[in-house]
């Protein structure tokens, strides 16, 4: 069984993207900038804002944090959006998600510009992808897309089965699964909360990527011999007996399915560090796009 191991993968990508940043450097360039927008104090979204600052250090990137209340008007957010649109100093923006329930996420996210949009969100990212343009694809996808070559997953031909039909991860990942893609080419079953018969589905799988947010939700008896299981879930599961009073579980039962399958991302340590490596990369091509366009 091989151990799609997040860490291990994502260092290779922050390497290349270090030796990237200090070419730049050299050449009397400036680094690629990620600014961060943080509304409120969510514990998970102040987790991976502070991941993905430290990680810009790590490379050598410049990135700036606004933090902004919880009570925020949206007119306000929307404004510090537009400004960093029309800093030329800043290359990807990204609003950390979810927002308080008074901002309506579209509006945020279509007031990003496009050329900025680092996250891919935007609609105009998300029809480029569609359409198998030249793109921001969605970090948790792109990462997850960036541990397949790593690992050498074989996908062509392969039946994938994404459970999950959200914009972040299940969508796009059906997409490129199913693009003409050096780790795509696969036959894509999607399913979701009013699928019928899904064990009956996941035991075709050759692939399966597990986003639906469920603790264990994928068990032994969902997954065919040798199969290659991606588990992008993390749920915090109260746990008396941990340190913190609560463990991170991932939406697959990670202890017995790998018994079973061929390759397996584990949670944590799998998805999480490819995110934020899929990030690191859309930040250096806004960069280099935005400079190319410049010269």
């Amino acid at each position: 069984m091989l151990l799609l191991d997040g860490k291990i993968a994502s260092q290779s990508v922050k390497q290349n993207l270090t030796e990237a940043t200090k070419k730049l450097l050299e050449q009397g360039k400036r680094a690629p900038h990620l600014a961060a927008i943080l509304t409120g104090n969510n514990g998970a979204s102040e987790t991976y804002v502070a991941s993905k600052v430290k990680t810009c250090s790590e490379i050598g990137y410049k990135s700036t944090l606004i933090r902004l209340e919880e009570t925020v008007e949206e007119q306000e957010l929307l404004r510090k959006i537009i400004e960093l649109n029309n800093d030329d100093s800043v290359d990807g923006i990204l609003v950390q998600l979810p927002l308080p329930k008074h901002i309506s996420e579209a509006k945020v996210i279509n007031s990003i510009n496009p050329d900025k949009d680092v996250d891919g969100f935007h609609p105009v990212s998300v029809g480029r992808m569609v359409q198998g343009l030249d793109t921001f694809i969605p970090a948790t996808p792109y990462g997850i897309m960036l541990m397949l070559e790593h690992y050498n997953v074989e996908t062509k031909g392969k039946h994938a089965v994404v459970i999950g039909r959200s914009n972040i991860v299940g969508r796009p990942m059906s997409i490129l699964l199913s693009s003409n893609l050096p780790y795509g080419n696969c036959t894509v079953t999607i399913c979701h909360s009013h699928t019928v018969n899904l064990k009956e589905i996941t035991l075709q799988a050759d692939i399966i990527i597990a986003a639906l947010g469920r603790a264990e939700f994928v068990r032994e008896d969902m997954v065919k011999e040798g199969a290659t299981v991606i588990d992008v879930g993390i749920t915090r599961v109260d746990d008396a007996s941990a340190a913190k009073g609560y463990r991170i579980k991932g939406d697959v039962d990670f202890a017995n399915v790998a018994k079973k399958a061929s390759a397996i991302s584990p949670v944590p340590g799998g998805v999480g560090p490819m995110t934020i490596a899929g990030l690191m990369k859309n930040t250096m091509d806004a960069y280099i796009r935005r400079n190319l366009s410049i010269e």
